[in-house]
């Protein structure tokens, strides 16, 4: 059927600068200062994360679109035919563009980002582009509770896509909890295809995290600039600085913004005090090996039916499905 995208969008009211302020106030109280990643992607952050996707040291957009392309019509297949596609931080769908090209007799397709303005620019691309798709997009941050938008097509089952290595950015308990909450959205014959980024050597990890264009500074850093106009903040951005580590006893690459000094800064009417050196986490990406994830899939409800990885082993794309005993392993 035709679709008209933006005379009946569906909204979700994305963070407001209240939630914003309780997050990071919460956050920057705790002994180990933290910001919560979610606040990375307004609209500047989303478009220095599209810049970092593109650059040489940032292997995991390239390698997963190349898994995606070269296994496609598997993919496909084994998703089936008559899904709704339910995407998870879609951003601008280039990865998705593939699936929306080979899924067969696809029902309709629920974008979901918490970025409106590039949701809705990719969304009216993409109705130019599949003219005959139902396209409900949602404006919403993915990790609270959701209600899917009323499609008109019937859909034989629910598929969620996950692209990137974004799942690696929950702690592994919170991971379980949210691929808990995404197979009760899919239910019984829903399935999950889903972005897994793999452990592998340090250096090619920090230096994905600590590009030599900076893009990836200026990314973190626009965090501390977003609180500055949103919040009425007054971080001095040339007082921090950008840092990457990967943490290999715990498998996660740990992003910072690092004071350079000793420094008081105000949020509304807090103040908070930073040492030389002290630093705000601002993101964590957890790296898997095959087996890992397996486990925390099982323990969220879900078994493991396929899995495809480049072979240099830097990326895995898998297809999960719910249970069909409904058991949860705890």
């Amino acid at each position: 059927m035709s679709t008209s995208l933006l005379s009946n969008p569906v909204l979700y009211r994305e963070p407001a600068n209240k939630e914003f302020f309780r997050e990071a106030s919460i956050g920057l109280l705790q002994p180990q200062k933290t910001l919560p990643c979610k606040f990375l992607y307004d609209d500047q952050g989303s478009d220095l994360f599209n810049q970092i996707c593109d650059l040489d040291e940032y292997y995991p957009t390239r390698t997963e679109t190349a898994i995606l392309r070269d296994n496609i019509r598997e993919i496909a297949e084994v998703i089936g035919p008559g899904c709704r596609l339910v995407e998870f931080g879609s951003g601008t769908s280039t990865k998705t563009r593939m699936l929306l090209e080979h899924l067969a007799d696809l029902a309709s397709y629920t974008p979901i980002d918490i970025s409106s303005a590039q949701l809705f620019d990719s969304c009216e691309q993409l109705g130019t582009e599949f003219p005959a798709l139902e396209i409900l997009p949602l404006a919403a941050d993915y990790t609270d509770s959701l209600h899917l938008p009323e499609s008109e097509t019937p859909a034989q089952k629910v598929v969620a896509f996950f692209p990137g290595s974004t799942i690696g950015n929950f702690e592994p308990h919170e991971a379980v909890s949210f691929l808990r909450r995404i197979a009760c959205l899919c239910g019984q014959h829903g399935g999950l295809l889903i972005g897994v980024d793999l452990i592998k050597d340090r250096r090619r990890l920090e230096a994905a995290y600590n590009d030599r264009k900076g893009v990836t500074a200026a990314f973190n850093l626009n965090l501390l600039a977003r609180a500055n106009r949103e919040l009425g903040s007054d971080f001095d951005l040339g007082s921090f600085r950008h840092q990457a580590i990967y943490d290999e006893a715990l498998g996660r690459i740990e992003m910072r913004l690092i004071s350079l000094q000793p420094q008081v800064v105000r949020v509304a009417n807090q103040e908070f005090f930073f040492d030389e050196d002290e630093y705000i986490t601002t993101e964590y990406s957890y790296k898997y090996s095959l087996p890992k994830f397996t486990k925390l899939a099982q323990s969220a409800g879900f078994e493991v039916l396929n899995v495809w990885v480049d072979r240099n082993k830097l990326f895995s794309v898998q297809y999960l499905r719910v249970r069909s005993d409904g058991a949860v392993n705890r």
